[in-house]
């Protein structure tokens, strides 16, 4: 019996690869029960961030958060979890907290861009944690992110720990899924012409 080769078609690959360089948008939905230990807090926040592993840039694009019970004392990234999507890790972004955050509020809203290759970005145990470098900071917190062991929460004097916290989750970007429609539909053509089938 002929033993069959296997392929992995060109597109597979590529649409692989197209989703793990450069920018990568995540949206974080942040809320008390999702806190570690979970938080009986009416507060809710969302955020978009965009990880630039291409560009170095770690872009806070918009973070709103309203309804806390206490007022807010700090905000960053905490990487990297045992688990995805669960349990709790120290903080990978700079401390106290990001730079700018609003303090002292219940209700607010954030931006800023950043740089990942400056120290000053990060938590300085982060970076001894992860190779005693600003790019082995970066190289762990775009790991951690890309496989869900990454969270945005925001303190409070009602909870230090964290009042309200949210997971990073990617959400592809319309020229990734356009690229990988298109090489989905070159495979299915290659894949109808090498069976000798219509198309």
């Amino acid at each position: 019996m002929k033993k069959m080769k296997k392929w992995i078609p060109l597109g597979v690959l590529l649409v692989a690869g197209s989703l793990s360089a450069g920018p990568i948008t995540y949206s974080v939905i942040m809320n008390g029960p999702s806190e570690s230990p979970p938080q009986a807090s009416p507060g809710t926040g969302s955020a978009l961030v965009i990880i630039d592993s291409t560009a170095n840039t770690l872009n806070i694009v918009s973070d709103t958060f309203s309804g806390l019970v206490g007022t807010t004392t700090a905000s960053h990234i905490h990487c990297c979890t045992a688990l995805p999507g669960s349990g709790a890790a120290g903080v990978a972004t700079q401390t106290p907290s990001f730079t700018g955050f609003p303090l002292g509020v219940t209700a607010g809203s954030y931006s800023m861009l950043f740089d990942m290759t400056q120290a000053s970005t990060w938590n300085p145990a982060f970076i001894t944690a992860n190779g005693g470098t600003a790019a082995g900071a970066e190289a762990a917190l775009v790991a951690g992110a890309a496989a869900g062991e990454a969270y945005l929460n925001i303190h409070s004097s009602f909870a230090p720990g964290g009042e309200i916290r949210g997971f990073l989750v990617a959400i592809p970007e319309p020229g990734t899924l356009s690229f990988a429609f298109a090489s989905l539909a070159g495979m299915f053509l290659a894949s109808k012409l090498r069976k000798g089938g219509r198309v």
